[in-house]
């Protein structure tokens, strides 16, 4: 082995996961240099960006991060989380930071904090966007400068140079905002001098704690980077990494299996050489990396774009199901015309088939009926009020709309009474563009914390 091992241990592919709790303490007996775990995700929506908040519960959160600090002090290693309180923003970072100053007051801990935010101001990223500094990707959004004001939270994703400034900070805890999921895994291995590639190709098959294995839901997997490769070992007695599922992972979350693009450059696997050590360990040698250069970081925001309020019915006449799509339009029709009449042309009407086509709409190609279908529409407006009364206004025709003039009026159920339900402030995402930077570190915010 060399002697610039690094030991990386994942307890689980997102904090607030389940995972093993022994094979997490089988991990520490492995002597880890570093406890690296992710915090979240844009997967669940806009919502979380938009108010700056995470989809995890508090008391959740708080239970299994009081778990690894514990295991952080066993082992005597730095504990590193990105993409802190899911979203990663600046918000969500002092959520993060209080859950862990409490959890040191109650173990009675002294520890060193360091905190890296990714939080950007919108005047400077429209002065950016305005010196073309941003650079759409691929199915971006339109944008302009009023979008950008727009913004209730913007974040760059933090590659692996911000997080080897926190590590050298000599924090015993990390909490990063917003950060790529590779970065927290690949910043100590580069930063020791293990192989570029091997890094950030581990780091990638790593980000997800044991979906790289034959037990996804273990969590636990221990990362062994050297000057060459590196090795993964799943800490589950009944997990398993073998070259298949190793180099599948490549295919998670990646429009390009061979190619992965990072703050600085991109990893190139198209070589990469799978090796199975035993029944339960592979190693893989052979990725590149490659660095780019001007210097980009990817930028994700949110903004408010109205308020919605849903309603639902549902339908299990058979007459109604097999016809669904021509009584939704029905709806649509009658709608169109109350609106008017109402004033309340301002509200977008939007109607999903649940059981039908909900998900994929008219790509939709699954054969078979379910016995019933609810129909959902959903109303969005600039104001709760009025997407509120459009509901009201379509709840009689959500009940007794007949599929045609000439057919007995039906009845349909709705689940809940009222059926009017209102779900808040709608946010959307607004930015999928790189952001070009002189020095890495210039839109990155470190600070330190003694508990």
């Amino acid at each position: 082995m060399s002697s610039i091992d690094t030991k990386v241990l994942v307890p689980a592919g997102a904090l607030g996961i389940p995972y093993d709790r022994a094979a997490l303490a089988k991990g520490l007996e492995a002597s880890p240099d570093l406890i690296a775990i992710d915090g979240g995700s844009t997967d669940s929506g806009p919502h979380y960006l938009g108010t700056g908040t995470s989809k995890y519960s508090r008391s959740a959160t708080k239970a299994d991060w009081a778990e690894l600090m514990a295991a952080r002090a066993t082992a005597g290693i730095p504990l590193l989380i990105g993409t802190a309180g899911t979203c990663g923003s600046d918000s969500a970072v002092d959520w993060m930071l209080d859950i862990t100053l409490e959890i040191a007051r109650e173990r009675g801990e002294h520890l060193k904090i360091a905190t890296m935010k990714s939080g950007q101001d919108s005047n400077a990223i429209t002065e950016a966007f305005e010196a073309g500094r941003l650079t759409a990707l691929d199915a971006a959004p339109a944008i302009d400068t009023d979008i950008i004001r727009d913004t209730s939270n913007i974040v760059a994703l933090a590659g692996i140079e911000q997080i080897q400034a926190a590590l050298d900070t000599g924090a015993e805890i990390i909490i990063a905002g917003r950060a790529t999921d590779t970065a927290v895994i690949a910043a100590l291995p580069i930063a020791r001098g293990c192989h570029r590639g091997a890094a950030w190709h581990g780091a990638k098959v790593a980000e997800c704690g044991a979906l790289a294995t034959t037990n996804p839901n273990s969590g636990v997997i221990l990362m062994t980077f050297d000057d060459s490769g590196f090795v993964i070992e799943p800490m589950a007695e009944n997990a398993a990494a073998t070259p298949y599922t190793v180099s599948a992972h490549m295919l998670y979350e990646n429009a390009d299996p061979f190619i992965l693009h990072e703050p600085g450059g991109y990893l190139d696997v198209s070589e990469a050489r799978y090796t199975a050590l035993n029944e339960r360990m592979a190693r893989v040698e052979g990725s590149k990396w490659h660095d780019t250069r001007p210097y980009t970081v990817k930028l994700e925001a949110a903004r408010h774009v109205g308020y919605q309020t849903v309603s639902m019915v549902m339908v299990r006449d058979g007459h109604y199901r097999a016809h669904v799509e021509e009584w939704v339009a029905a709806l649509e029709a009658s709608f169109a015309r109350k609106a008017v009449a109402c004033q309340l042309e301002d509200v977008q009407l939007g109607i999903r088939i649940i059981g039908h086509s909900a998900t994929l709409g008219a790509l939709e190609n699954a054969p078979g009926d379910c016995g019933e279908a609810g129909v959902m529409a959903i109303f969005t407006s600039p104001s709760q009020s009025r997407s509120t009364e459009a509901a009201k206004l379509l709840n009689p025709d959500l009940l007794h709309l007949p599929l045609t003039p000439h057919e007995p009026m039906p009845t349909f159920a709705f689940p809940f009474s009222p059926p009017e339900m209102e779900r808040g402030a709608l946010y959307e995402f607004c930015l999928h563009h790189t952001l070009t930077l002189d020095d890495p570190m210039s839109a990155f915010r470190l600070s330190i914390t003694e508990s």
